[in-house]
């Protein structure tokens, strides 16, 4: 008999069988899989069969292929039959046929409990009397699967899109990968620089706490020869340089390190020393680039010190006509003294390494240490097959040039320098060349006088030394009082001046020596038989002259300092207007007139000229405070006057009686005024920034 439900598409099959008669049911399925119902009247139970697939009937028996479960169709019991190999779709078209539902109708099975069953070939097995109840499931129920399908489906969708960005995402993450490393790599140097910072912190420190028993000379410091010689390029020195080089007025602050290397290399070459002692001329090159290594970066004692020093001993050399007068060999040793002499400086004088018990004065028992210390760094330096120029002269020759370039590298302890003096004026009147030790004592003064000549050269360029000197001087006394050392006057920042410092210096130790060796003269028979006296007169000129006019200028700006000094005193004790007036007209003899610069005239704080009118002859000299520097294109001029001063002859025109604001020079407080006449004379504020 037929089963109800929808037959369309069906064919009918009867049969007659032995024990009754079967109606089947066949559908042709698209995968040509045929599902038959048979239904048994006597039995009461109608049986739907899923036919197994044919290659795997003839595999076994039909039998054990098929599984059967019993389904409740509205009070009704049903059995339905399905091979194992049917698929869970299959299974659920043929239970809607069952259940007389259209195949594509949505259906659960429940248990006799109310527990849903799921519809594969592997669902568990039931019997007649506990039959699974086919419920077709809602549309509301319809729509929340659908809802959870489409949720499940924007899912697989959303990790399909990821999948195609793969790439993308993989060439994101290398970038970040890289950034990252970048990071950690700049994280690790910096944790590698901060311990390299703590390691130098703590270097200093014990340093610092074993400075009064310590050294400042590393032996292995620097004295390494350097092979990549040249390392600095061939410097062609124009006439001019070779000129001005040979003179005491040359500038030796206009040039830089390589330049003034390859300025001592040509005072080798020019005096023949390069060729008279067969110096190799690469050798000479890796031997100045060792001592440039070796001098310290101090404000003062520096390789630019070393070089200011060498340059006027080659020009004293030249202006004295030295190679007509001594040997080559004394030529040698002058000059190469003059490079040496304070090889490795540490910017503390004798007296700190001897108060401080430094490892220096105990190794040369408070005896020049310094000086003895140039020594020893000069000769290590020599004993570098690299940087040894003396490797072609004889050993007895090198033991002369030795002791002599020691003897004059001791002679510039200033400790010794009356000592050196007073021995060198009992032979001014009788020298005699052929005298080894009148020669050698004539070396010593003149390396003495090299060294400290810079107040020789202009005022531009010594001005300068003495802020350099002064640095280190106030280092060294800073460093003194902390550590409870004596501390010298004079390198006190709290009670010296540039003009304090220098007046006494150069009137009582500078322009004496000087003089001295202007005065040398020969003795009578030589005299007589070359027919002059004064061996160096050209000294007094070049050297003794500047030396008086530095010492007159600082003079001058040192009563500028007491007069200025007494006024504000004054100032501080009578607050009336009247009473400074009367105070302040003590500085009237002194006058300031505000002069155009002129392009020939000398840069900065230098000497500057003014020239008279037209149909006058000669020239004053006007001098700038020590630290002044121009603000502008012009100078400001001072005259000390011990008259009614009148207007400078290059100035036209009357001279306004009103004042201008002051300039604060460093180190004095000497107020600068524009314009003032002696008959008003106002003080303003020292500290007060004029144009």
């Amino acid at each position: 008999m037929a089963v109800g439900g929808d037959v369309a598409g069906w064919e009918f099959l009867s049969r007659r069988c032995a024990k009754g008669p079967v109606e089947e049911r066949c559908c042709r399925t698209r995968s040509a899989d045929l599902t038959a119902i048979r239904c048994d009247p006597r039995a009461g139970t109608t049986e739907s069969r899923c036919p197994t697939p044919r290659s795997v009937v003839a595999m076994g028996s039909a039998s054990s292929a098929h599984r059967a479960v019993y389904l409740d169709v509205d009070g009704r019991v049903q059995k339905v039959v399905f091979s194992r190999f049917c698929s869970p779709g299959d299974m659920k078209e043929l239970f809607c046929t069952a259940a007389g539902l259209q195949r594509n109708t949505t259906i659960s099975l429940m248990d006799v409990t109310g527990a849903m069953v799921s519809i594969d070939p592997t669902m568990p097995h039931n019997t007649e009397k506990s039959p699974y109840k086919v419920v077709p499931l809602s549309g509301e129920q319809l729509g929340d699967k659908e809802e959870l399908f489409q949720n499940v489906l924007s899912q697989v969708a959303e990790q399909f899109s990821r999948a195609f960005r793969i790439n993308e995402l993989k060439a994101e993450v290398s970038n970040r990968l890289a950034m990252l490393e970048k990071r950690v790599e700049l994280e690790g140097l910096k944790v590698v620089e901060i311990e390299k910072c703590r390691s130098d912190i703590q270097k200093l420190r014990e340093e610092m706490a074993s400075r009064s028993h310590s050294s400042f000379l590393d032996d292995s410091k620097k004295l390494t020869p350097r092979r990549d010689v040249p390392s600095y390029p061939k410097y062609h020195l124009s006439q001019e340089t070779v000129e001005a080089l040979r003179k005491p007025t040359f500038d030796v602050w206009q040039w830089e390190p390589n330049e003034m290397l390859s300025c001592l290399e040509h005072m080798y070459h020019d005096l023949g020393l390069v060729t008279d002692f067969s110096i190799n001329p690469i050798t000479l090159k890796r031997w100045l680039l060792c001592i440039h290594d070796n001098y310290r970066n101090n404000p003062f004692h520096n390789f630019r010190h070393c070089f200011c020093v060498t340059q006027m001993m080659y020009s004293m050399i030249h202006l004295c006509r030295l190679q007509e007068k001594i040997t080559q060999m004394d030529i040698l040793v002058l000059l190469t003294a003059a490079v040496c002499h304070d090889l490795d400086h540490p910017g503390y004088n004798n007296t700190y390494q001897i108060n401080a018990r430094t490892e220096l004065a105990v190794r040369y028992n408070d005896i020049s240490p310094l000086e003895n210390h140039h020594c020893a760094v000069a000769f290590q330096i020599f004993s570098q097959p690299d940087c040894n120029i003396f490797s072609s002269i004889d050993p007895e020759t090198f033991k002369l040039i030795r002791q002599g370039t020691i003897t004059l590298i001791l002679a510039t302890d200033m400790a010794r320098h009356g000592e050196i003096v007073d021995s060198f004026k009992q032979i001014v009147d009788v020298f005699d060349f052929s005298n080894e030790e009148h020669v050698t004592c004539l070396k010593m003064v003149l390396i003495k006088c090299c060294d400290i000549s810079n107040e020789v050269r202009p005022t531009e360029v010594a001005e300068p030394w003495v802020d350099c000197l002064l640095e280190e001087y106030f280092m060294q006394s800073d460093r003194e009082k902390l550590e409870g050392l004596p501390v010298a006057p004079f390198m006190d920042r709290e009670k010296v001046t540039k003009p304090t410092a220098q007046i006494g210096f150069i009137k009582f130790v500078l322009i004496p020596m000087f003089e001295t060796v202007e005065k040398v003269r020969m003795r009578p028979p030589l005299l007589r038989e070359h027919g002059f006296g004064s061996l160096f007169p050209e000294i007094e000129e070049a050297m003794v002259q500047p030396l008086r006019e530095s010492r007159d200028r600082y003079e001058e700006l040192k009563q500028i300092e007491d007069a200025t000094r007494e006024v504000q005193k004054k100032k501080s004790e009578n607050s009336t207007a009247g009473s400074e007036r009367k105070y302040e007209a003590m500085l009237s003899k002194f006058t300031l007139y505000r002069c155009w610069k002129r392009p020939s005239a000398p840069m900065e704080s230098g000497v500057a000229r003014k020239e008279h009118e037209e149909g006058a002859t000669g020239s004053e000299s006007l001098y700038l405070p020590s630290t002044f520097r121009p603000r502008e294109q012009h100078h400001w001029m001072l005259l000390l006057l011990d008259k009614d001063p009148q207007p400078p002859l290059g100035v036209k025109g009357n001279i306004p009686g009103t004042v201008g604001q002051g300039q604060h020079l460093r180190g004095s407080e000497v107020p600068l005024w524009s314009w003032f006449c002696p008959e008003e004379v106002h003080f303003g504020n020292a500290g007060m920034t004029g144009t």
